[in-house]
């Protein structure tokens, strides 16, 4: 866990936990935990950084975006996290989900398409003690076979339905959180159960496509 105190950013980031996670509907103690230790304003571009805290996405560059905290948390609460698991990022961006992400599960692997990001996103994670992450370069649309299974797979991009081989690297009982659609898209819990799986349409939201074997994540 990332614990950061005695800035004038700790009251900011109390008050979107109040404000932004909790008086939406947003329970998970390990998520809220996790949420007020990560700084966000080590996140974002140095322009921006009064901004941190801001109900909403901001940009990290390449087109890219920081997500608004909100959906960062309620992303990962439908993950339903245990400190013993292992969890599959798909888009990196710039590295503040997946310190959430770190702060809560054993294990992270993280893939991102743009070089600079995921470069960019493994040292801001060294610089804050942050070990248990791995990342990779490449296309996520295949996820990462030799470290499969996962208990957990995120993804921050968008396909056009949803991701067979992503899905066929759940671990039994393993939830994959991803938005799914185009013009319209909707984001998906999907929890396997030996050859099955069940498949839980939630709310409307707005992702990066994820189109072909070309992904670019949202953080």
């Amino acid at each position: 866990m990332i614990f950061v105190r005695g800035s004038d950013n700790d009251k900011k980031r109390q008050r979107m936990i109040d404000d932004q996670l909790v008086s939406r509907g947003v329970k998970d103690r390990r998520v809220l935990d996790a949420m007020r230790s990560v700084p966000r304003e080590c996140f974002v571009r140095k322009e921006n950084r009064n901004l941190a805290y801001y109900d909403g996405p901001l940009s990290i560059g390449h087109g890219q975006t920081i997500s608004q905290p909100y959906i960062v948390a309620y992303m990962t609460e439908l993950l339903d996290l245990k400190e013993h698991d292992r969890v599959l990022e798909i888009g990196t961006g710039c590295g503040y989900q997946t310190a959430v992400l770190a702060g809560i599960a054993r294990e992270v692997y993280t893939i991102e398409i743009i070089r600079t990001l995921s470069e960019q996103a493994r040292e801001k994670l060294r610089t804050l003690g942050c070990g248990n992450v791995r990342f990779r370069v490449g296309d996520g649309t295949e996820g990462w076979p030799e470290a499969a299974p996962f208990d957990a797979i995120i993804v921050t991009a968008a396909p056009g339905r949803e991701p067979e081989t992503l899905i066929s690297q759940l671990a039994e009982g393993g939830r994959l959180v991803v938005p799914v659609g185009t013009f319209e898209q909707y984001l998906y819990r999907i929890v396997r159960t030996g050859e099955d799986t069940a498949s839980e349409k939630l709310i409307a939201v707005r992702f990066v496509p994820m189109t072909g074997e070309i992904e670019k994540g949202n953080a």
